[in-house]
């Protein structure tokens, strides 16, 4: 890979808009989070769409959806689903998976749709991303607006107060023979992940930034979106929402 492939790599002390297009677009994302638990998600997915109890051939966005395998999944239930995302790289593997009622765009999430949808999933905590906090209020509306008359939007959120309490500042994974040294911490209302390694002799730095939103915060950003919100989950079994001890923060709204 040469100096001009290489993909940038930012400094965390002076992070810009644009890290999760850069960091979502290598191939390493992909290597580090490769052992995430797919089936913890899919009993998600039974759980959720069960409780929303939506139609059969509901048309169904899942935002956010990086290389699709939860729109797979959610198509597989029987819906008709759209999976959007901002990476082209992400995109370009999910169409090889398109059929007539499951198809893939790339999208910024902060834009409304064209279409109308009977439900969207924004999962497993991709909100938040944005430096400017102005953009979290427009993703929300947009969300809104790309809803039917009678649709509902799931946003499922880390619980801050949990991730805080139980943040593990430092730590090393070696995945496909690259060790990547991790480093967690919070600033400015930000929860940030720092990724350095080496590969092919050359070092890497990225990082993840996330909002820090709590409950609270998300109260107050759909309230000035027009936003209803109908119901909190505090996990994956959809058990009630506690403020320290659940893992998840999953809001149900319209």
């Amino acid at each position: 890979m040469s100096e001009e492939q290489k993909p940038n790599a930012i400094n965390p002390e002076q992070p810009t808009e644009t890290w999760f297009s850069s960091w979502f677009d290598t191939p390493y994302y992909h290597i580090l989070y490769k052992e995430r638990n797919y089936r913890e998600a899919q009993v998600f997915m039974d759980n959720i769409t069960h409780y929303l109890n939506l139609p059969e051939k509901a048309k169904v966005l899942d935002l956010a959806c990086g290389k699709g395998r939860h729109s797979i999944y959610l198509n597989q239930l029987g819906f008709d689903v759209l999976g959007a995302d901002l990476s082209e790289n992400s995109i370009a593997e999910a169409q090889k998976n398109t059929n007539s009622s499951l198809h893939f765009k790339v999208h910024d999430m902060r834009e409304p749709f064209e279409e109308k949808y009977d439900a969207i999933f924004n999962l497993f905590t991709s909100f938040g991303y944005f430096e400017n906090d102005e953009d979290n209020l427009t993703t929300l509306k947009a969300i809104k607006e790309s809803l039917s008359e009678y649709g509902f939007a799931v946003i499922d959120f880390m619980n801050v107060n949990n991730v805080l309490d139980t943040l593990v500042p430092e730590e090393t994974k070696v995945v496909d023979g690259i060790t990547f040294n991790l480093k967690r911490y919070l600033k400015d209302g930000h929860i940030i992940k720092e990724i350095a390694f080496e590969d092919q002799g050359k070092a890497f730095l990225f990082f993840e930034k996330v909002k820090a939103l709590t409950l609270q915060d998300f109260e107050t950003l759909m309230d000035e979106a027009g936003i209803y919100l109908l119901d909190i989950f505090g996990d994956y079994k959809l058990k009630k929402f506690h403020k320290l001890d659940s893992e998840r923060l999953i809001l149900i709204f319209k």
